[in-house]
């Protein structure tokens, strides 16, 4: 299944099958066939998700055999990390000063009579 076309990576995480997919590989290489048994569409449809998944260089297709096996690709994973981050870190700080702030309310409410 050779990547032909490249799309964004975006693309490829924004459904949620494929990111169970991402799932299921990370985990462990999985043939095609093992990954489709999680799913309850047709197998045509899990090896279009992976083709995308492929287009968009988010897991790498190993022949071994007769089968092949999908493996994550890390580089690309971690690319995607790297650009959350600065929103993970924003959202952590709105978070923990909305607790602050939940806290101060509850314990000025505790003390007044």
């Amino acid at each position: 299944m050779p990547a032909t076309t490249r799309r964004d990576v975006f693309h490829g995480i924004a459904d949620p099958t494929r990111r169970q997919i991402l799932t299921l590989v990370a985990k462990e290489p999985l043939n095609l066939n093992t990954i489709a048994e999680h799913f309850e569409i047709s197998r045509p449809a899990v090896s279009q998700h992976i083709k995308i998944l492929a287009e968009c260089d988010l897991v790498r297709i190993h022949q071994h055999g007769r089968e092949r096996y999908c493996t994550p690709n890390a580089e690309t994973l971690s690319r995607i990390a790297e650009w959350i981050e600065p929103f993970r870190k924003l959202w952590e700080s709105r978070f923990s000063h909305l607790d602050d702030l939940l806290n101060a309310l509850q314990t000025q409410t505790k003390s007044e009579p």
